[in-house]
């Protein structure tokens, strides 16, 4: 590595960026994204990702990127296109309490399309990414309608369920201030459920069902397995309390 020399004001402005940018000027993050070292540096100064948020962090997006090779090894697809839509999937960043929640891939999408058409990639191949990156998303409920779109779509819903699923689940409650559970009822028996209160219920509203909507047959076997973590741990979980 060449041997590089900062002013201190130099320093003082790097090490105040974000850590997935501080990251991605040493580029000691882009082998991780090989073969397209050079499309993830290329891309990834186009990427919000808002401060202090470790669920939608570089560690993220790397998580999703194995998830879509070990998909991609079954399912096939353009694997470029999938780099590009893995990395730019969270591109814009809306807080899950946001209202604006549901309209958040396909923001990341629009703005993808135009980080692309800059790069001067074909307009088929910007479609297909787009579509990808607006399908992934839980929230948006639109059905991926290319295998690109599936993969995505499942390889993001992996990282929301098994053992990263509950850590994620938890930090993000935090970030929001919510409670763990209901001390009264944590099982949600005589009420309501409600994870805009219990991070507890948000294993019923969301992550127990996620493992019954993967798109690929190689998705849906690491799913499994990440589910039964999930029923483990709630086992486990209500022992304890």
């Amino acid at each position: 590595m060449e041997n590089y020399q900062f002013s201190q004001p130099d320093m003082r402005a790097i090490c105040s960026l974000p850590a997935f940018r501080l990251c991605y000027f040493f580029g000691c993050m882009s082998d991780l994204f090989a073969p397209f070292a050079t499309l993830y540096a290329n891309l990834t100064p186009h990427i919000d990702m808002p401060k202090g948020d470790g669920s939608h962090d570089l560690g993220h997006l790397v998580r999703v990127w194995r998830n879509v090779l070990r998909i991609h090894a079954d399912e096939g697809g353009d694997l470029r296109l999938l780099a590009a839509a893995t990395i730019l999937h969270d591109c814009v960043s809306v807080e899950k309490n946001d209202p604006r929640r549901a309209q958040a891939s396909t923001l990341a999408a629009d703005k993808a399309a135009k980080v692309l058409t800059g790069l001067g990639w074909s307009q088929s191949d910007i479609a297909t990414s787009h579509h990808a990156i607006a399908a992934h998303s839980f929230s948006a409920n639109i059905t991926p309608k290319t295998r690109e779109a599936r993969i995505l779509q499942d390889a993001d819903r992996l990282d929301a369920i098994g053992n990263i699923g509950i850590a994620r689940c938890f930090y993000v409650a935090g970030r929001m201030e919510l409670g763990l559970y209901d001390p009264d009822d944590p099982q949600a028996k005589q009420r309501p459920l409600d994870d805009s209160r219990f991070a507890l219920d948000h294993f019923k509203t969301k992550l127990l069902t996620l493992s019954s909507g993967f798109q690929t047959s190689s998705g849906a076997l690491l799913a499994q397995k990440r589910h039964e973590h999930l029923l483990r741990f709630l086992k486990d979980f209500a022992a304890e309390i």
